[in-house]
Order: C-alpha cells, then structure tokens, then sequence
C-alpha cells in the first residue's frame, strides 16, 4: 500500500478527477439533448434564453429587463411562448421571468409518478431562492394561476412571504368553475390517458380547436400561434405529463380552495376576459369573496388569455396595477372608509 501523498495515490486521485470531469460533461451533454434546440417559433422577442439546473432537473425561462422581479408563470399545454407579446414591454419596467415549468416548453422532461400544483409551485419557490428574488410580483395565468395561490400559501406557512409583493391571478383554475371537471375525470383515466398520449399528438385539428376555444375572437389569432404551442408539446414525455397534471387535477382544485383563506390580504389582481370559455367568469364572485385585498379588470370580448388577444391593453392594466397602485382594491377602499368614520 502507498503512503498518503504517493505517485501510486496521486495517479489515483488524477484518474478519479478525470473520471468525474468526463462524468459531468457527459452529463450536460445529455441534458442539452434532452432539452433540445429551441425553434425560432418559440423564441421571444427582446429576452435572452436561459438554463439552470435545481435539483437534477434543468429549467429553461427567458430573461429580460432591469428593475423589480417580476415572475410570470404558463398555463396548462402552455409555456413560456405564451408571454411572446408581454416581456418586451414589461421589461421596460421589471426584470422579467418567464419559466418553461418541468416537463414543459423546453425544460427537462422528468419521470416523475404525480405532478401537483404542490409539487411545481415548491419548484417556484425553489427557483425563486436560487436568484436571490425577493418582493416579487407573481402574474400567473389558468394552472399557473392556481399554483400562484398555492406558491402564497405555501410561502405564507414557511415564513417566505418577503419573496412576494403581490399576485396578478389570469382566470385562475378554482374549484367555483364548473367547466372542465367531467372532461378531467375522463382524461385521467386510463383510456383517457391513452387518448392523450397516443391520439392527440397526432390530431393537430383537435390542438387547433382547443386554442381557437381560448380566444374570445378567433380573428386574433395572431400568425405562429398554433405553430408555437405545438412546438412546445413536440419533446417526447410532453403529453405523458399532460396526463400526470390531469391526474392531480381534481385534488389541485381542492388544494387551491383550502389556500386561498390563507392569501386574503396579499393585493391581488383578477384579469379575466368576457368570454372566457375555459374558466367561467361566474368564479369571479367567489374568488373575491376570499381574496379580500383584491380587484378586478374585465376584457370585454376577450377569452381566456387576454395577454395574447389584446397584450396591449393586458401590459397597460398590468403595469398600471404594479407600478401606479391602481386599480385600488376593496380592502383600500374599506380602510380608507373605516378611517374617514374614525375621525
């Protein structure tokens, strides 16, 4: 046996050293096949494209902007394509974040048995911790809408609220909708799953009419739309985790209604459009019942996403909300009154 520090020993360690570097580069190697090249389609306009690794999964999110943070989170079979006509202009204010959650867009597909709103909004989080963001504003739009009321919750109970200033929540998934929840049921069963899986990926005409379905006016649909959300669904395990979303999906809606006491004074704002087809707008009285610091902006004409059928008036709201305090909220408007009484 060599003594500590012998040729014998420092070969040794020299090959392990190689061994681990070879590792680690074929690692990320990997990874970049895996993720893939982004098509021109889905790139965004005036942000840069970026990577980070958490916990073994790599997350692909755009960047643009100096300024506050402001994190912008997808919807169901979108990513972050979805914000093409939002960041440049936001970043004119804010540093901007759109994220590709996992298993999404671009991000590493995962082998994972469930995905909750829990699981991805602890992903956020977790994201969020690892740039040092803090006193964020949070803007998410259907599923990301829900997963940014749990994302509150789940700071709120973890003493992590300073990462949070307030939610902008985009016709929120909740459980005071009615639409959807057969048709969810049915997917995630296993020949639901199937379907899915096997089926739609080859049925572009059902993809088409599902996103003509989320616009208030079809007519506004603007040139690459169908062409960009089917990119993102392109990467193999794309429709597999479709299936894993609609599995919990139920239990999300159950998730959402028990956090949402837990936010009722962070200010929030509700967009919705008129015609939101995907989400009713009757949800709306519910939802402001438990979000008490909250208001509201309508759409009129709009579906359920205004920030891609009518971005320009969407980014005006939005930044009149963030940077200007308006509109006010009822609980504003409430204190104001109770002070005017007190004196």
């Amino acid at each position: 046996m060599g003594r500590c520090g012998s040729p014998s020993d420092r070969g040794d360690i020299a090959e392990v050293g190689s061994n681990l570097n070879h590792l680690v580069a074929m690692t990320k190697t990997l990874q970049a096949e895996q993720l893939g090249t982004v098509p021109q389609i889905a790139r965004i306009a005036g942000a840069e494209e970026r990577s980070v690794t958490l916990d073994g999964v790599t997350w692909r999110y755009w960047f643009a902007g100096s300024g506050p943070p402001l994190v912008l989170i997808h919807g169901f079979m979108g990513y972050s394509f979805s914000w093409r006509f939002n960041m440049q202009a936001l970043s004119r204010y804010f540093s901007v974040y759109a994220m590709d959650l996992p298993s999404c867009g671009f991000s590493q597909r995962t082998n994972a048995n469930e995905c909750s709103l829990v699981g991805d909004a602890q992903g956020v989080l977790r994201f969020m911790e690892h740039f040092g963001i803090e006193n964020a504003d949070i803007v998410g739009s259907s599923r990301g809408g829900g997963l940014s009321i749990i994302l509150a919750s789940i700071a709120s109970r973890t003493n992590q609220l300073h990462r949070l200033r307030r939610l902008v929540l985009i016709s929120p998934i909740n459980p005071w909708s009615s639409h959807g929840k057969v048709l969810t049921r049915l997917f995630a069963t296993t020949l639901g799953g199937l379907y899915i899986v096997h089926v739609q990926p080859r049925l572009h005409v059902i993809s088409r009419r599902y996103i003509k379905a989320l616009y208030g006016d079809p007519l506004r649909i603007a040139p690459g739309t169908f062409e960009g959300y089917r990119a993102g669904l392109d990467p193999p395990g794309s429709f597999e985790h479709l299936v894993r979303i609609l599995r919990s999906w139920h239990d999300d809606l159950e998730a959402i209604g028990q956090a949402i006491n837990e936010i009722g004074g962070l200010p929030t704002l509700l967009l919705w459009g008129s015609r939101d087809r995907a989400v009713y707008p009757s949800s709306i009285h519910q939802l402001q019942r438990q979000l008490k610091n909250s208001a509201l902006v309508m759409f009129q004409g709009a579906g359920h996403m205004p920030y891609e059928e009518v971005p320009d008036e969407f980014n005006r709201v939005l930044c009149d909300f963030l940077l200007h305090d308006a509109p006010r909220t009822r609980f504003e408007i409430a204190a104001d009154r109770k002070e005017a009484i007190g004196s």
